[in-house]
């Protein structure tokens, strides 16, 4: 459960419009964060590993939308946005990894006013909630895993667990993204939580026909992360648009992967954004991982995708036992004896970070193409709090799946462009703090 302590800025800033090309408008919103608990797991929202509780009977046209804004970065990507009509700011985390978009609902008690990131469907003529006889209210619908039941007033309920222990649960409703006077979605379908165990709520991207890229008919979208700088009362802050990018011409693109209904295995997430993962440097050796260990095998284990939701990289075994191999090569005796960062992650230093970091240096992810990610020396290293600092990867079956997953600590000041329309990824290098 992700706990915060400290609210930086508001939640909604005055939208400033900008023309672009084709006639499309450019939508510009400040996107915030809050600091998370340095006690805290790392996170991991993706709902392909996620567990249901089970709930009582009875209890690629252009995109339409050009929208610019910016985030600020502390382990989780927050956005902000206008939800409703009018629009209310509703904190949410981007998550290329999970399909369902969800926000906090509560209507607002005036002696007793719940925070103000909550959601209050009474004050938005544009809502409205599911009954159970809606086509979308089924247990069984291949692309939308969400367990969901008919409440004592018979609207569609669903409960979810989230693999970091986050508890989302309420009911199914569709409400509008108001981005302007004369601009905003069509009704979407949305998780309205009543009982969650988080304040902020979820914007899904990744590729199923629920997610909010696919109803809202986002045939692109990037996100640029700014490095981890940890200052008291600072946070980063980066940027994320819907639409087209201006820096995209720089980018290098890989092509994404994608699965038949046949191969939908019970390790396999057909609906994750799925990449070509080659191999892993460390320093200028090539380790010895094949590169079937980066593709999904017959059961569907060994996919390798990209994850705006999680924190940490996580490796099958296979490749995670080579990168824990070299580590112990070149800095074995500095690791942290008997210590094991949340259950994931038994690479982790008591020393200096910056001396360990050049020791081990530059650590690359390739892909096919010739792509590549370079996590410099200087940030191999994540600090995970009381002195303590670990490389950001992480045993992916220690979160009960099977699968390579690229995280946002190994995605920093990097742009990274989901190009669904053309069924690729980009990537290019910037400085995210100040990108534009």
């Amino acid at each position: 459960m992700l706990l915060f302590l400290l609210l930086l800025s508001s939640l909604f800033l005055a939208t400033q419009e900008t023309q672009l090309k084709n006639d499309t408008l450019s939508f510009s919103f400040p996107l915030t964060s809050l600091p998370r608990s340095p006690q805290t797991s790392p996170s991991f929202y993706s709902s392909f590993i996620s567990q249901s509780k089970k709930t009582p009977a009875l209890k690629s046209a252009a995109s339409p939308y050009n929208y610019r804004s910016r985030f600020k970065y502390s382990m989780i990507l927050l956005v902000s946005l206008p939800i409703g009509t009018p629009p209310q700011s509703q904190q949410m985390i981007l998550d290329t990894g999970s399909q369902l978009s969800w926000i906090q609902c509560h209507k607002k008690v005036p002696r007793k006013p719940p925070p103000s990131t909550v959601f209050d469907p009474s004050l938005s003529s544009s809502f409205s909630v599911l009954p159970c006889n809606h086509p979308v209210c089924k247990p069984r619908i291949p692309d939308f895993t969400l367990p969901t039941s008919c409440d004592l007033n018979r609207l569609c309920h669903y409960s979810y667990f989230y693999a970091d222990g986050t508890l989302a649960e309420g009911n199914l409703v569709r409400e509008k993204i108001t981005f302007s006077t004369s601009q905003s979605t069509p009704p979407l379908i949305l998780g309205c939580a009543e009982d969650a165990s988080d304040d902020k709520g979820i914007l899904g991207m990744n590729l199923g026909r629920l997610s909010f890229a696919s109803q809202a008919k986002i045939t692109k979208f990037s996100y640029c992360v700014p490095t981890r700088q940890v200052r008291p009362g600072f946070t980063p802050t980066g940027s994320f648009y819907l639409g087209e990018n201006p820096n995209s011409a720089g980018f290098q693109y890989i092509s994404l992967l994608t699965f038949s209904q046949s191969q939908r295995m019970p390790n396999l997430d057909p609906l994750a954004h799925t990449v070509a993962l080659q191999g892993i440097r460390i320093g200028n050796k090539k380790l010895n991982i094949p590169v079937s260990a980066f593709r999904a095998d017959p059961s569907g284990a060994g996919q390798s995708m990209i994850d705006s939701g999680s924190e940490f990289t996580y490796l099958v075994d296979e490749a995670y036992n080579k990168v824990r191999e070299e580590v112990v090569r070149l800095v074995g005796p500095r690791l942290k004896k008997g210590y094991v960062y949340s259950g994931v992650s038994d690479m982790c230093f008591d020393g200096n970070a910056m001396e360990i970091g050049r020791l081990i240096g530059n650590m690359v992810f390739e892909f096919d193409k010739g792509v590549e990610i370079v996590i410099e020396k200087g940030r191999v290293l994540a600090d995970v709090g009381g002195g303590v600092h670990c490389v950001g990867i992480g045993r992916s079956e220690m979160l009960g799946a099977a699968s390579n997953i690229i995280g946002n600590f190994h995605q920093q000041n990097l742009w990274v462009e989901f190009d669904i329309a053309n069924r690729r990824v980009g990537f290019g290098k910037a400085d995210c703090s100040r990108s534009v």
